[in-house]
């Protein structure tokens, strides 16, 4: 994330009993341009905000409708303590900042935006994942197109290899999905070069 977001019309919930904190927050949110919500009720996975404020020190695993630290939405957490376990608490929870409590004003933005910057890195790790697991997933396919290549155009492996990747490059499209088109009967089979 190269420039800070502008936070205007984003709706934040801020997960704390109601006192001097959320006083504090939702002044200085409002000021942010961003439309608050307070609750200490579980939030619903129907009515996501943009952002999520959570109280770390008496928050509970239910809290948020996401498990294993894979927030939907940037998180902050609220904390007072310095004990490790709330800290770890809301790790869990996907938080990517904390606001010392009792709340600062000027510790508000700063936090957002770093929520927001790492909730988006970890999204995109995240998708990145999934995009090389699926690759992963695929190279089957892949092998066995080489293998048909070989025993079609009587090459050698690495050749059959190079053939395959050179179809996947003049036609744009990944090598898994060329396999694939090969060993349906989609796509002839590639001549050796």
């Amino acid at each position: 994330m190269r420039e800070t977001p502008n936070f205007t019309g984003w709706r934040a919930t801020i997960l704390h009993r109601p006192d001097t904190t959320t006083e504090r927050l939702t002044r200085q949110l409002k000021l942010l341009g961003l439309t608050v919500s307070i609750q200490w009720e579980p939030l619903g996975a129907h009515e996501l905000p943009d952002i999520v404020l959570i109280d770390a020190d008496q928050g509970w695993d239910d809290l948020l409708p996401w498990r294993d630290g894979k927030a939907s939405v940037p998180v902050v957490a609220l904390l007072g303590s310095e004990a490790p376990g709330r800290i770890a608490w809301a790790m869990q929870q996907g938080a990517g900042a904390i606001i010392a409590k009792p709340v600062a004003t000027s510790a508000v933005y700063p936090a957002l935006v770093m929520a927001v910057a790492i909730h988006a890195e970890r999204s995109a790790a995240a998708k990145h994942q999934q995009h090389l697991e699926e690759r992963v997933r695929l190279r089957p396919l892949v092998h066995a197109a080489v293998q048909k290549i070989m025993a079609a155009r009587k090459v050698d492996e690495e050749h059959a290899y190079s053939i395959l990747r050179n179809c996947a490059m003049q036609r744009r499209y990944p090598m898994e999905q060329v396999a694939a088109l090969i060993l349906a009967g989609a796509e002839p089979l590639p001549e050796a070069g």
